[in-house]
C-alpha cells in the first residue's frame, strides 16, 4: 500500500505566543492534531468509516523554540495501521523569514476510525485498510 501523508502549514502570530515570546506548546499540540486529521481523512478514503478521532498522543518531543513570524511546516504519515485504529507520525519544522528551516517538533498521535451507529451514537469500526 502506498504511504500517506499530508503537508499543513500554519503562521505563528503573536496571539499564539507564550509568556516567553515562543509558540505556546499547546498551539503546536493542536495544529499537530490537525495535520494528523488530515492524513486520517486521505487514509479513510474509501473505506466505510465517517472519520477518525484522536484517541492518544503517544509521544511528543518539542526540540527548539519557535518564534512569532515564523511558519511551521508539518508533515503526517500514516505509521502503523490495526483494525480500529492507526498511528500518524507528525515532523514540525519552523522556517525563518530567510527560508532557513529546522526541525522542532516531533509526535506520534494514535487516530480511531468511527462511524455513527443507528443508536445515534459514534462507534469505533474497521476500517479494511492495510499497511
Amino acid at each position: 500500500m502506498e504511504k500517506v501523508t499530508a503537508r499543513y502549514s500554519q503562521l505563528v502570530m503573536p496571539n499564539d505566543l507564550n509568556n516567553i515570546g515562543t509558540l505556546f506548546g499547546g498551539k503546536m499540540v493542536s495544529w499537530m492534531d490537525i495535520s494528523a486529521g488530515k492524513a486520517a481523512r486521505r487514509f479513510l478514503r474509501g473505506s466505510d468509516a465517517a472519520g477518525a478521532v484522536t484517541k492518544a498522543i503517544d509521544k511528543m518531543v518539542f526540540s527548539e523554540p519557535v518564534y512569532g513570524g515564523e511558519w511551521v511546516n508539518f508533515m503526517a504519515t500514516i505509521g502503523s495501521v490495526g483494525t480500529t485504529s492507526f498511528t500518524i507520525d507528525i515532523e514540525a519544522t519552523a522556517e525563518d523569514e530567510s527560508g532557513q528551516s529546522r526541525p522542532v517538533c516531533k509526535a506520534c498521535f494514535t487516530f480511531v476510525a468511527v462511524k455513527k451507529g443507528n443508536d445515534g451514537k459514534w462507534h469505533k469500526v474497521p476500517h479494511g485498510k492495510q499497511e
